[in-house]
């Protein structure tokens, strides 16, 4: 077990309200984004919906210790402003005390577990908007996928319109990560096409009473400048998992040019990049903001 599992155990196990003093004293990000204009945030929200595969290693982020240590070194990282991720591991980043002057958003439904016969019912049984506030966190993340051939989308789109008014009340950032997905052989995938993409936004855009701190989370594709183009409101560029680093992040450039693009939201391929290097990863990530 490594020291900071050590750490985080046993303040779990003999003195649990660490975890919301820890949260009281936190010093606060003064913005979303750094001092380079833009949000550099690491994602490590995966292991809660089941999605713990990393190239060849199916469960690679269920190692806690090893992620743990991973999250450290990118969040130690010049540049990088934040993370995304669900309660036991932001407690987790807490407790170990590196969370101090970071944006940090809390991931709200992951009941969409990867591979699921409901995979598209998608219901928030994370992070709630009232608990986000309390915490002092910065906002929420949710993930809408859009089935337009399965009748469970229009609860999809309902919770997370309820969850962006939640959140806007608060004047918390609603950060919606938009998918049109199909059913392939009993498998959920996402369209990535340009147009499927440009849809995505323009439904989730419109979602819930109030938009004044809803903001996108998108994947990367052919045309972005159309895909950003398709709504006024700030877009983060995802990650997801990369198989060719360098085309990954020439694409990831030449989006962030886009007006509406306020930088990047990346997890696996940071976390477990190919060569093992971290820190390296990470810095050329922020290279590009």
């Amino acid at each position: 077990m490594s020291d900071h599992l050590s750490r985080i155990v046993a303040a779990r196990v003999s003195d649990p309200g660490a975890i919301a003093a820890a949260a009281a004293r936190r010093v606060k990000a003064a913005s979303p984004l750094g001092e380079h204009g833009k949000a550099m945030i690491v994602a490590a929200d995966h292991p809660a919906r089941g999605a713990n595969r990393v190239g060849s290693d199916p469960s690679a982020m269920a190692d806690r210790s090893r992620l743990l240590d991973r999250l450290c070194i990118a969040l130690e990282r010049p540049g990088v402003t934040g993370v995304l991720a669900t309660a036991d591991i932001l407690e987790d980043l807490l407790l170990l005390g590196v969370l101090d002057g970071k944006s940090v958003f809390g991931s709200m439904n992951r009941a969409g577990l990867a591979g699921s016969v409901f995979e598209i019912d998608d219901r928030f049984t994370g992070y709630d908007a009232a608990t986000i506030a309390a915490m002092g966190f910065d906002g929420g993340k949710m993930l809408t996928r859009i089935a337009l051939q399965d009748p469970v989308t229009p609860s999809v789109l309902e919770n997370t319109a309820r969850a962006v008014d939640e959140l806007n009340d608060r004047h918390l950032i609603a950060m919606v990560e938009p998918f049109i997905s199909v059913w392939e052989d009993g498998r959920i995938r996402n369209d990535l096409s340009t147009d499927a993409v440009v849809t995505s936004v323009t439904i989730t855009s419109g979602l819930g009473r109030r938009t004044a701190y809803t903001w996108l989370k998108l994947p990367v594709v052919d045309d972005m400048e159309r895909v950003l183009a398709s709504s006024s409101l700030p877009a983060l560029l995802l990650g997801g998992e990369v198989k060719d680093a360098d085309a990954a992040f020439a694409s990831w450039g030449k989006a962030l040019k886009q007006p509406t693009a306020q930088g990047l939201v990346v997890g696996r391929s940071l976390l477990y990049p190919s060569n093992g290097d971290v820190a390296g990863a990470v810095d050329r990530a922020v290279s590009l903001l």
